[in-house]
């Protein structure tokens, strides 16, 4: 059974075809620190409380003609934490997603189920998200002032609020590797703007498959070497990426993202205790990106002993 996973997440590694972009979902270099942010199955299958936080700005320094910055930024904060009562684990984000004039607020919450396999272990995720969409409608300046959806969108400000889900799994065998699949807005629900008319937000669902493997190098145990595979998918197009990292001591880690027909990213990162902090430099390889775009992750995670807690409150004269 284990040898069976592990080609399977090793062939992750070689598939090459049907690549573009324009995808809804935000994008991320630290996908392999990031997988509350995609998948609900992971909620709680690190045994601890865990917090991470990333802020990406893509493209640095692109404007439109008026001067305003229209680069994408996102903002993203994910908790989640191990519920030994609920036999699984909970968890939640929120999400922020500017691009341009238009921002995406999202704010998801969840419960993943967990099933021991042998050593390894299965999260079963489902999760609730709530999306806000924001429409600066005045900003727009159209090369064709008859164009009919910008003068439905008019000069103010226009925007929506919707319901949608999310369902993931997550499989791993802890040190070794791990495998996950999810969906997101699994109901691609659409909804019309406020205050503007025949102007609708249609939301596509999107499906993420993740893999990655870590094994010490032969003869020199201090080293790790860490391979990951991040793909996402709208049913219409497909974007990958490979990543290779090598960490040093369990404390320092550096390494190479590869976006196809996208991006070269570099990683370089540092723990601190149970504190994590990582930087990574996006170096466009299309003709889209201008100038690189900058991404920083922070991680933080703690253990909660119960059995210490519930020692230390013990009576010896109850004993």
């Amino acid at each position: 059974m284990r040898l069976v996973l592990k080609s399977s997440i090793l062939s992750l590694f070689v598939l090459t075809a049907l690549i573009a972009s324009g995808q809804q979902e935000p994008q991320y270099t630290h996908n392999m620190f990031n997988h509350m942010g995609a998948n609900p199955g992971f909620a709680g299958l690190s045994n601890a409380i865990c917090a991470t936080g990333i802020a990406r700005q893509q493209w640095v320094g692109f404007k439109d003609e008026e001067g305003n910055r229209v680069s994408p930024e996102t903002y993203l904060i994910t908790v989640d934490g191990t519920i030994p009562a609920l036999r699984g684990g909970i968890g939640g984000s929120v999400m922020q997603d500017n691009i341009g004039f238009y921002t995406v607020n999202n704010v998801q919450l969840g419960y993943s189920y967990h099933r021991r396999l042998g050593d390894a272990r299965l999260g079963i995720g489902l999760q609730l998200s709530f999306i806000n969409s924001f429409l600066e409608a005045g900003k727009f300046k159209p090369v064709d002032e008859t164009d009919p959806l910008l003068t439905n969108l008019g000069s103010s400000e226009a925007s929506n609020m919707m319901f949608d889900m999310n369902f993931g799994l997550f499989y791993q065998m802890p040190g070794e590797y791990y495998i996950g699949l999810s969906s997101t807005r699994i109901l691609e629900r659409s909804k019309e703007f406020d205050n503007a008319s025949n102007v609708y937000m249609n939301f596509r669902r999107h499906y993420f498959l993740s893999g990655g493997m870590q094994f010490t190098l032969a003869g020199n145990p201090a080293y790790e070497f860490m391979p990951s595979v991040f793909i996402k998918s709208d049913g219409a197009s497909v974007q990958y990426d490979i990543n290779a990292m090598m960490v040093y001591n369990q404390k320092v880690w550096g390494g190479l993202t590869f976006r196809y027909q996208d991006a070269l990213g570099l990683l370089v990162g540092v723990t601190f205790n149970d504190l994590r902090i990582g930087y990574s430099y996006d170096i466009p390889l299309s003709a889209v990106g201008a100038s690189g775009s900058h991404e920083i992750m922070i991680n933080y995670c703690f253990k909660l002993e119960l059995e210490q807690i519930r020692k230390s409150y013990r009576n010896t004269r109850y004993l």
